[in-house]
């Protein structure tokens, strides 16, 4: 990307009131992952504070009251669907984007009900998070996708759910699956197929 596409793209985004000039908290135990993203979102004019832990992303949020918060599934072996929660109580208009490897429509469908704007797939850019806070509106539309999804596919979401139900615990899911722990932690490495 040359100067002025760079140029020309900040101006576009400083003519952006909603996320002008924002404090941007982005809660990942991925230092390598965080660091980047954070320089990235700092280029474009973002006040990005990274916190690796919920600890510290408690302290930074009570501090600073971001705007606008950038949370990973997993942090550490804790959901980042616990942090929606508390810091919506440190800055009830917070805007919170949920980011993670492996999707799933439970995890997705219960991230926006605790409070997320949105629910992006890694790896995602700066520029792909800036649009999906900008777009944010909790009465957008969700695809339908024409055909079923296929049997893999209905088989993670079904694993996903039972996981959120048993809150993370492996073993407690792989119980309630009739299967062996091993084979649901090897089901759970494996990336879903989209379809």
């Amino acid at each position: 990307m040359n100067d002025s596409t760079t140029n020309t793209y900040n101006i576009g985004l400083h003519q952006d009131k909603q996320l002008d000039d924002k404090h941007l908290l982005i809660v990942d135990d991925n230092q390598v992952f965080a660091d980047v993203l954070a320089r990235s979102l700092k280029k474009r004019g973002y006040h990005a504070k990274v916190a690796y832990n919920f600890a510290d992303a408690i302290e930074i949020a009570t501090q600073l009251r971001p705007q606008l918060a950038v949370i990973d599934l997993k942090i550490e072996l804790e959901s980042g669907l616990d942090l929606l929660l508390e810091l919506q109580q440190i800055n009830p208009t917070i805007k919170m984007l949920i980011l993670t490897g492996y999707s799933s429509i439970a995890t997705a469908v219960e991230a926006i009900k605790r409070g997320a704007i949105d629910y992006l797939c890694k790896p995602a850019d700066a520029n792909e998070i800036l649009q999906a806070l900008k777009e944010a509106d909790h009465t957008r539309s969700i695809d339908i996708a024409q055909e079923p999804p296929s049997v893999e596919r209905l088989e993670w979401e079904h694993i996903q759910k039972v996981l959120h139900e048993n809150d993370g615990n492996i073993s407690a899911t792989a119980r309630s699956l009739g299967m062996h722990r091993r084979t649901l932690q090897r089901k759970l490495q494996k990336r879903p197929v989209k379809r």
